[in-house]
């Protein structure tokens, strides 16, 4: 017996050993984790008539014929992350509309719906790099704005973070940009192609959240295409 309880107690560490190293292999050297294969929608949950897979871009549209009444979003449903950081690509077409939500609640009455923080996204650059509060306070950081959110009160713009223009500059039209988040507590950073375009610290202790759902959306409005590749994430929690 104590041969037989020697010999699973080893198999036993070989086998946690081997899955240990099995996450390690997934990291990148940034510490980083694939959260999109490039392959299939596998982990993720959304409408397949907005939603697929397309030269290993996970790809958003709307065409004529499925013009939408309200935002709808294909959600990443391995975990509702704390802190953590995010990495991804995107290529948006001229007229289109998108975001990048974390720390969402889903909607129990309309599905495939978030409300939560977002960074924005769209094809005109009028809005990309703010964070918007879908379904909830709306505008929280504009472009170029540091930002202190409080209970009852207006967003507090506290330093900015470059002329709007210069930002813009950044980031380019109809081709791949590079998403950054570090979410970290009550504060919440939007980087574009490593720059900083908004900055929030939420005090507000009635509406904030530190966990939630990962999701990207397509936007009522007209036709529309939005692409994502690379979608990576190191977690804190």
């Amino acid at each position: 017996m104590k041969n037989l309880f020697l010999v699973i107690l080893i198999a036993c560490v070989i086998l946690s050993v081997g899955c240990h190293s099995i996450k390690r292999i997934h990291r990148d050297s940034e510490g980083y984790t694939k959260i999109f294969d490039g392959k299939t929608l596998n982990g993720w949950e959304g409408d397949p008539v907005y939603w697929r897979v397309e030269n290993g871009a996970m790809t958003g549209e709307i065409i004529p014929s499925t013009i939408i009444k309200r935002n709808t979003f294909i959600i990443w449903r391995g975990g509702q992350p704390k802190d953590f950081e995010l990495k991804a690509e995107y290529r948006v077409t001229a007229g289109g509309n998108s975001g990048i939500n974390y720390r969402s609640e889903e909607l129990k009455d309309a599905r495939y719906s978030l409300k939560g923080y977002q960074s924005d996204i769209d094809g005109a650059n009028k809005y990309t790099g703010q964070n918007y509060e879908e379904r909830g306070r709306t505008f929280l950081a504009l472009r170029g704005q540091q930002v202190v959110l409080e209970n009852d009160k207006k967003p507090i713009v506290t330093k900015s973070l470059g002329a709007d223009d210069s930002l813009l500059t950044h980031i380019k039209k109809e081709d791949w940009n590079e998403v950054h988040l570090i979410i970290k507590g009550n504060h919440l950073l939007h980087y574009v192609n490593n720059v900083l375009m908004s900055e929030v610290t939420d005090n507000d202790t009635l509406n904030r959240k530190f966990e939630g759902w990962i999701g990207v959306q397509v936007h009522v409005g007209p036709p529309m295409k939005i692409e994502y590749r690379n979608f990576r994430i190191k977690q804190y929690n």
